[in-house]
Formats: C-alpha cells, sequence, structure tokens
C-alpha cells in the first residue's frame, strides 16, 4: 500500500510552496467528476490554454474536458472514438477514450499526478529540496516534468535516446534536466540503471511508474470509471461490455480495466505487447516501433492474476496505419473509399502509435472471442499523432511518396487482415508465470523481497483491493492540504 504517514516539517515547506506559488490540489472525486470543481476554479479556466504552465492546469487531470486548445471545460462523458465496422472488419464495437485532451496531450499527466500527489501531501517529497526523477519510455516523463512545473518543483525526465524527436525538443523547455538513455522504448533496464545511478544523491526523488501504486490507484479510479461513463453513453438494448485491451507501458492502465471487470464481471482484460519483444507471450526479447510501451521485464504494477489474455501487434503494422491516417492520400482513401466523415477521418490523427496497437489488440480480440455487433470493447488513445510527425516523414523517406493505392494495401494488410496468432488465452499457470518473471527484475535487481512478490499473487484483497481504496484517503488528504494553504477560500 502507499505510505500515507506524515512528515510535518516537509508538509509545512510544501503548504507553503502551494500558497506561494497559487497551487490547489485536484481530488480524486474532481478528477472522476469534474462538476465538482468549485465554480470559481471553472470560471478561471475559460482564459487558460490546455497546455499553459499554469497551476490550474491540474484540474484538467481527466478524461472529461472539452476538445478545445484553450477555454475548454468540461463534459459529462469522456471525449471518444467509436471505430466503424467498415474500418476495423468486424461486428463488434470498439469505443477508445481519447488522451489528446489532456494538458501535454497524453494521459499520462493524470498517472504521473497519481503518483506525485499522495508524496507531495503527506511530506515524503519535499518540493523544496527534493529534484523529482521520471522514468520513463516517453509520456510519463512529459506528463512528470509538466506537473513539477505546476507546482514549481524541479524535475529530471528520463527516457530512450531513441523516443520521438517531438518528445525532446518539448520537454527541453520544462523539464530541469533531461537524460536520454540507451536504446529505445524496450531498453527499460538501462532506465533503470540511471535511475538507481541517481537515487545515490539525496536531493532525487525518484517517482517510477513501473511500481508505483500511485499508478495504480489513479487509472483504477479515474480512468476506470470514465471508460464505463463512455460504455453507458453508448450502450444499445441488448448490448454488453464485452472487455477491454491496453498496451503495456508501466500497467499502470490495465489497472482500468480491474476497475471494469468489477463492474462488469464478465468481461475479459488484454495486455497488448509489440511481437517484436515477446516478454509476455513467450519470454521474449528484442527491440520495437511502438513508442510508449517497455518490454523485457514485467511491471510491477501490473497485476497479472487479473489479466485474460495477451495478444502482441506486429510493429509494422503500427507504423503503417500512422502514415494512413495522418496522410493526405490516406486521409482522400479513408472518406472517398470507405465513405468514413471528415470528422472521424479528422479524429483518426487523436491515435497515437500506442493508440493504433490498442486498436489493433481490440480488433484480434474481437475476432478471437467471436464478437457481434452487440458487443462493446473498450481501450484507451493515450496520446495523438501530434508527437509522431516527424516518424511520418521518416516512413515517407523510407518507402517513399504515399498514394490512395498504398492507402487501401495498407488498410487490407494492417487492419482487415489481422489475425488471431501471436495471442493468448491466459491459464492460471499462463498468468503464474508471467507474474514469476517479475522477480528477475524486481527482486533480484530492484530491492524487492520474494515476500512481497508472493503478495501480489496470494493476497489481492491485501495488496490491489486494499490500494484501490486508497484514494478516499489520499482525498481527505488533499482538503486538508488545500485548507492550510487557503487558497480556496481566497478564490
Amino acid at each position: 500500500m502507499i505510505d500515507l504517514s506524515v512528515n510535518k516539517e516537509s508538509l509545512k515547506h510544501n503548504i507553503e510552496n502551494a500558497r506561494k506559488n497559487n497551487v490547489i490540489l485536484p481530488t480524486y472525486e474532481e478528477m472522476k467528476d469534474p462538476g465538482k470543481i468549485p465554480a470559481k476554479i471553472q470560471e478561471k479556466l475559460k482564459n487558460v490554454g490546455l497546455w499553459d504552465v499554469n497551476p490550474l492546469n491540474l484540474f484538467r487531470i481527466t478524461w472529461k474536458n472539452e476538445p478545445k486548445e484553450t477555454g475548454g471545460l468540461f463534459q459529462s462523458v469522456p471525449n471518444y472514438i467509436e471505430f466503424p465496422s467498415s474500418l476495423t472488419g468486424v461486428p463488434c464495437r470498439i469505443v477508445a477514450m481519447v488522451g489528446k485532451w489532456f494538458p501535454t496531450g497524453c494521459h499520462k499527466v493524470g498517472a504521473s499526478y497519481g503518483c506525485l500527489v499522495p508524496e507531495l501531501v503527506t511530506g515524503h517529497f519535499d518540493s523544496t529540496v527534493h529534484n523529482a526523477v521520471w522514468p520513463s519510455t516517453g509520456n510519463y516523463c512529459r506528463g512528470g516534468a509538466f506537473n513539477s512545473r505546476l507546482l514549481a518543483c524541479n524535475s529530471v525526465a528520463i527516457l530512450p535516446a531513441e523516443m520521438s524527436k517531438e518528445r525532446f525538443d518539448w520537454l527541453k523547455g520544462v523539464a530541469t534536466q533531461v537524460i536520454a538513455t540507451p536504446g529505445c522504448e524496450s531498453n527499460v533496464k538501462e532506465i533503470f540503471d540511471k535511475t538507481n545511478e541517481l537515487k545515490q544523491d539525496p536531493s532525487m526523488m525518484i517517482f517510477n511508474q513501473f511500481e508505483e501504486m500511485g499508478n495504480v490507484v489513479w487509472h483504477y479510479n479515474v480512468t476506470g470509471n470514465a471508460l464505463a461513463d463512455v460504455y453507458e453513453a453508448v450502450k444499445r438494448p441488448g448490448d454488453r461490455f464485452a472487455g477491454a485491451a491496453f498496451t503495456s507501458g508501466s500497467a499502470g492502465t490495465l489497472s482500468a480495466g480491474d476497475r471494469l471487470k468489477e463492474l462488469y464481471p464478465k468481461a475479459k482484460l488484454a495486455v497488448g505487447e509489440a511481437l517484436q519483444c515477446p516478454t509476455l507471450l513467450e519470454n521474449g526479447f528484442g527491440g520495437h516501433r511502438i513508442e510508449g510501451i517497455g518490454d523485457k521485464h514485467v511491471p510491477w504494477i501490473h497485476n497479472v492474476r487479473n489479466t485474460d489474455m495477451v495478444i502482441d501487434i506486429d510493429d509494422e503494422d503500427s507504423q503503417r496505419l500512422l502514415r494512413l491516417f495522418n496522410t493526405p492520400e490516406g486521409q482522400k482513401y479513408l472518406k472517398e473509399e470507405l465513405g468514413l466523415d471528415e470528422e472521424l477521418v479528422e479524429k483518426l490523427t487523436w491515435l497515437g502509435i500506442s493508440g493504433i496497437a490498442n486498436l489493433l489488440c481490440c480488433i484480434k480480440m474481437a475476432k478471437y472471442y467471436e464478437l457481434t455487433e452487440h458487443d462493446v470493447l473498450g481501450t484507451v488513445l493515450t496520446d495523438s499523432a501530434a508527437m509522431y510527425q516527424s516518424r511520418v516523414d521518416e516512413l515517407n523517406q523510407m518507402y517513399g511518396p504515399y498514394s490512395e493505392t498504398e492507402a487501401k494495401l495498407d488498410h487490407c494488410r494492417h487492419i482487415l487482415d489481422e489475425k488471431t496468432d501471436n495471442m493468448l488465452e491466459l491459464s492460471y499457470y499462463d498468468r503464474k508465470r508471467i507474474h514469476n518473471l517479475k522477480y528477475y527484475t524486481w527482486v533480484e535487481q530492484q530491492g524487492k523481497t520474494k515476500e512481497e512478490l508472493d503478495a501480489l499473487w496470494y493476497d489481492p484483497e491485501g495488496t490491489w483491493d486494499a490500494v484501490h481504496r486508497q484514494a478516499a484517503e489520499m482525498d481527505e488528504l488533499i482538503n486538508e492540504f488545500n485548507d492550510a494553504t487557503g487558497l480556496l477560500k481566497e478564490l
């Protein structure tokens, strides 16, 4: 569980720093239902841009932002896309919540807040002393650096050197320090090695998304309930929520699946990864191009016992579809040949590379379970193509100019021709095998104990269920923190 004991002296520093920098913290209840955000804060947000480095943007850490670059408020149903069968080739309804309308254009700003806020309101992190270190395969360190700036504390962003140019360019203007580790998104150990090096400096406090239970709490409470809101809004008579599929970066988003399986007990939960690095599928390894997901290890916070299926996605599929959705030739094909309307074609640019992989996971899952038009699958789009235009340019240089003929071929080969290969429905012992892989990373390398590892498997009520319930206790601490700054009363 998250340690919520209080360090009074450091907490006092955080309260003073928050007051000085006009920082008011949102609660979990407000992130789930932004209608509960005070009216005076909502009024002030009408003059704030979505990406502005303004503490008020902490209140936009929610799936329910209006889709506006500036001045947007909130809506009752999260932003989502429903993909038509003409595009997916399956009768099953597939809906995906959109991360583009979070500050930084990615939902990882929420996961990083979930990791930072319990340490801030307990005083374990001292914003006047510590540097917040954000080890990441891409977007998490962006969210962490952004939140650190809003909270007026220093940040260190760590990500692989082969991530997109856009990420590095943006981080240079936000993070206090940016560290590029060797390799691509599957080189997670290199990130951990750098993190362990930084740990030797007492001013460095590590927020490791792969092990931080704050990541779990945020996704379980905020993402899980938001996706349920989408389903309840789109369901028709006779429909059922068949399940959800999420690629595994930190595995935080998979915690939303824990909540969904509580609400819809017959639902299945699938985890996706890159075929070029089949760690979960066959204890494999390698490098790949699905940016934002990390491999060659099993995240500590992955509740493997609650996962029903592993789906491996060929990274070539995600690359080809990135070009299909983000070039004039591809968009012309989608409109004229498939008959997709202008609005939907524009929304397809809201899929980043991992979001495309999530869509493909849902398609393969629908085919495997032979889902019908009365079945609904859910997923999320972590970020949008805004972070990958350089990748589109690289693909054009690699393969030559795009054409409508190539667009049609890409749709047929990389969506319609998806099969049920490279996936596994997990038995009890398949799950146990994957869970046991945690030993080599977390016990041998990262200081966890065998007893802690066993508790994640054999004591779900005392581990996962107990962590899920901590949101209410954290809200009490957040409210006390806000009361102590006095800023809410002065609005």
